[in-house]
């Protein structure tokens, strides 16, 4: 089943790969515009993962046996790899945070990504955060579709999105930015280099595999759960398309996320 879903979603990631996104980064103004809009999506990552987590590990006091103990294992080794990684001077961080770090070190405006994280800490939900801010609709479509997958409460829909529409995609993703990224000498590129290098290293040899792994011991032999997890998995995929659509808009009209007051 699993070599039944990696081939439907071929032509996509096909499509994803040779997106015309990559070859318009070809400055520090170009990578700044890119980051902007591109943060929503290394934050919403982490709230995909932190469900697999709550629903495949116990969260709870008192404790109990969660019932997913090879997935759980799988799980929290991805937690811990995102959420408390080294980042190039050894400080530990997560990736979300480094990805910050590299934002503000190449002067792109953060302000969005900030607004919203302190909309978060003050308790505001998902749905009043998005229906009230001012996104473009690849950012906004993006995230709805992300937090409709992590309220699902279903773990093979949302460890097939994490895996297939995201965590299995991001190598040859960022391979194609660095590509373009190291062809500028503008200006200090060593923090961004480092974030995007670095999931290479832990995406495509450590993550992405235990995440197929996931995928199978969670889907089973049950054919409806692979097939949801297919159909889940185009969506995200298409979404994906979309949000480097949009991107690609702000770099062609050389426009900031961020209007400018």
């Amino acid at each position: 089943m699993i070599e039944r879903l990696e081939q439907e979603l071929h032509p996509l990631r096909a499509k994803l790969k040779q997106h015309s996104v990559y070859k318009s980064i070809c400055s520090v103004k170009d990578i700044q515009f890119f980051m902007e809009n591109h943060v929503f999506a290394v934050w919403d990552f982490m709230s995909l993962l932190k469900q697999l987590q709550n629903l495949l590990s116990c969260n709870k006091i008192p404790w109990r046996p969660s019932g997913y103990p090879k997935a759980s294992r799988l799980i929290n080794e991805i937690v811990w790899g995102e959420e408390s990684d080294l980042d190039r001077n050894g400080v530990p961080m997560s990736h979300f945070e480094m990805y910050l770090q590299a934002m503000r070190s190449l002067g792109a405006s953060s302000k969005k990504i900030d607004e919203l994280i302190v909309d978060v800490n003050a308790g505001v939900s998902m749905e009043n955060i998005l229906s009230k801010a001012n996104y473009p609709s690849h950012i906004k479509n993006f995230l709805n579709f992300t937090f409709n997958v992590v309220y699902s409460n279903k773990p093979h829909i949302i460890a097939a999105v994490f895996t297939f529409g995201r965590e299995d995609l991001i190598p040859d993703m960022f391979i194609e930015i660095i590509k373009n990224l190291k062809m500028s000498k503008e200006e200090d590129l060593a923090d961004l280099i480092y974030y995007f290098e670095r999931h290479i290293e832990v995406d495509s040899g450590e993550h992405g595999p235990m995440a197929i792994e996931m995928i199978k011991q969670l889907c089973g032999e049950d054919s409806k759960k692979w097939d949801e997890a297919i159909n889940y998995s185009k969506q995200a995929l298409e979404l994906r398309i979309k949000l480097w659509d949009g991107i690609l808009i702000y770099l062609e009209n050389k426009k900031s996320l961020i209007p400018v007051e």
